[in-house]
């Protein structure tokens, strides 16, 4: 294995979860105040799973997105 591979792999990957992850909640986001869902001052509680089936690896990440 090659560790300066597998690095770059990694973050390659997560750049990718990253800037999709942001484009889709802030598409939500925006879409529930047009709609009046979300006023705009709201905590809203969020979650990533992150799964590896082939290695059995299932992580939850959690966390809290304020909006003001």
């Amino acid at each position: 294995m090659n560790e300066d591979t597998l690095n770059m792999e990694i973050r390659k990957f997560l750049k990718k979860v990253g800037v999709t992850a942001q484009r889709e909640i802030e598409h939500s986001i925006y879409k529930a105040i047009e709609t009046g869902s979300l006023s705009g001052n709201e905590s809203l509680d969020v979650s990533m799973t992150l799964e590896l089936t082939s290695l059995a690896l299932n992580h939850k990440i959690e966390g809290t997105i304020k909006l003001e």
